[in-house]
C-alpha cells in the first residue's frame, strides 16, 4: 500500500465549483427544470460523466450548497421538485 498523500484538495474543490457553476447556468437558462433534466444535461451535454451524478444527489446538492441562489417548488402534475432561480427582489417584498 502506498503512503497517503497529503494535498490541499484542489481537484475536489475545482469539481465542486464547476458543478455549482454548471447547475446555476442550466437552471438559469431553464427555470422549472427537474433534477433529472439537470443530470441529463450535465452528464451528456457538459461531459461530466465521471462525476457519478444522479437525480437524487443533485436533489440533495441544490438545497445544501445553492440554497442562497436557487429555490424549488413542487410540480403537482408530475409529482416532483422543479428548480428555479431565487430572485433577490422576491426576498425584499416578503
Amino acid at each position: 500500500m502506498s503512503p497517503r498523500r497529503l494535498g490541499k484538495g484542489s481537484q475536489k474543490k475545482a469539481r465542486f465549483d464547476r458543478l455549482k457553476n454548471e447547475i446555476m447556468r442550466f437552471v438559469t437558462a431553464n427555470p422549472g427544470c427537474s433534477a433529472q433534466s439537470i443530470v441529463a444535461n450535465l452528464s451528456h451535454d457538459r461531459v461530466m460523466r465521471n462525476h457519478g451524478l444522479t437525480p437524487r444527489k443533485v436533489g440533495f446538492f441544490i438545497p445544501r450548497h445553492l440554497a442562497d441562489r436557487l429555490t424549488w417548488w413542487q410540480d403537482h402534475r408530475a409529482g416532483r421538485r422543479v428548480y428555479g432561480r431565487l430572485d433577490e427582489n422576491d426576498e425584499n417584498t416578503a
